[in-house]
């Protein structure tokens, strides 16, 4: 008898031990998925593997994640049409990253990346602009590359990219979506509507996409042995371009230098270093600070430029060409010529540690010039103001007659008086 009742014991306790477990689990599962969507969906489907993403309590409010999931209950169960919810939660990924209100922080799909990097590599298929977000985020272009279906529809620096393909994207705030858009296969057409602030008028261009092959740097000798590199923007490999195209001009006896920075973007943080490196004296290049304010400085050694310079920047130099010039001003060793910065003092990186191939770029720190004074927002003040001709306001660089050019003469006489 007392066999039987302990069997019959250990029967029940077992039954109550299923119980409390399941009960837990459902009770789990209910709080977390909420009751509407947990009596949606078949037994059966609750034993399968599930996923789940976690946030600490005083991170989201459980109404919140209740919010997210009746969402995604309808969608599942009340949308017109199937959804694909791996595309669906690829934008919920990017809003994680939107909601901060950072537009240099984005998240990339696995194409929006590989797209990504051909960009920095300087060769993909397009139409050859560069482009970023204006004040007003629209898409604003900042240069149209030679040789290109831009230059040959006409478009100009400062126009505003406000539809592709006839689909308003004014209110797109992520630059590479929009970007991602006028991409496509080479020998294809993509149609631009363009507003042109100085004309107050909309433009509809049909443009073929080609490959684009670019040049980020460009050097020559202008008149009494001064040289003149113009860097467009700090990829991968400039601080090699640039040691080679400033070895070139050394050796062909260039008395004093210009480098032009005037709508140079940014790019790498680490390139910019390694110029900056080759032009002042032995010191801290650069330093940021984290959101715990720690802080990591950059050097350089003793080797330095020992001919007079001249830097031209303007409103569109932004971020690592901010970092060139205040560390040269903060060294005094160059005049700074044209008109004051953009004022991004921020430093992203890429996250590419995902498994689906996607990325992620962030920004890490701010970062701070030699002396201390932080760029973000206030931009570098040249040391001689000059505004560039009314005429030439959407040229590129690059077209702008050497003669005609109000800034690079500035810049060219500041470096004579060194001479002298």
């Amino acid at each position: 008898m007392n066999y039987k009742r302990t069997i019959l014991i250990s029967l029940l306790i077992m039954l109550c031990l299923v119980a409390a477990f399941f009960s837990g689990y459902f009770f789990s599962v209910i709080r977390l998925m909420s009751w509407e969507v947990f009596v949606s969906k078949p037994a059966e489907d609750w034993f399968k593997p599930q996923n789940a993403i976690y946030f600490d309590r005083d991170q989201i409010d459980i109404e919140d994640i209740a919010a997210f999931n009746h969402v995604k209950n309808i969608l599942e169960n009340e949308y017109y049409k199937e959804v694909d919810f791996r595309e669906a939660f690829s934008m919920a990924i990017k809003g994680l990253s939107a909601g901060l209100d950072d537009p240099y922080t984005a998240y990339y799909t696995p194409e929006e990346m590989k797209d990504y990097l051909e960009g920095v590599s300087g060769n993909y298929v397009g139409i050859g602009v560069s482009v970023h977000m204006d004040e007003n985020f629209l898409l604003n272009v900042a240069d149209v590359f030679a040789n290109s279906p831009a230059k040959e529809a006409g478009i100009k620096k400062n126009d505003k990219i406000i539809k592709v393909d006839d689909e308003d994207v004014t209110a797109i705030r992520e630059a590479d979506l929009i970007v991602k858009k006028i991409k496509g296969e080479p020998n294809t057409k993509v149609k631009i509507t363009i507003y042109r602030p100085d004309e107050n008028r909309q433009i509809d261009l049909e443009l073929e996409r080609r490959y684009i092959n670019i040049s980020w740097i460009a050097s020559d000798i202008l008149d009494n042995k001064i040289g003149y590199i113009h860097i467009k923007q700090f990829d991968d490999d400039i601080s090699k371009d640039f040691e080679q195209h400033l070895n070139a001009l050394m050796s062909k006896g260039i008395k004093g230098l210009v480098i032009d920075l005037r709508d140079n973007p940014g790019g790498s943080y680490y390139q910019v270093i390694r110029i900056a490196d080759r032009i002042v004296p032995k010191g801290l290049v650069v330093y940021t600070e984290d959101r715990g304010k720690n802080r990591h400085e950059q050097y350089s050694d003793e080797r330095e430029l020992e001919i007079p310079l001249s830097i031209l920047i303007n409103e569109y130099s932004a971020s690592a060409s901010e970092i060139l010039a205040a560390c040269v001003q903060d060294y005094g060793k160059g005049t700074l010529v044209g008109t004051k910065t953009f004022g991004k003092g921020l430093v992203q990186e890429i996250d590419m540690n995902f498994a689906n191939g996607g990325g992620f770029k962030y920004t890490k720190a701010r970062y701070f010039a030699p002396s201390g004074r932080s760029i973000h927002g206030e931009g570098v003040i040249p040391d001689i103001e000059v505004e560039l001709n009314e005429e030439f306001k959407t040229t590129p660089i690059e077209d702008i007659p050497h003669e005609r050019d109000t800034q690079l003469k500035v810049a060219i006489e500041e470096v004579m008086k060194k001479i002298k």
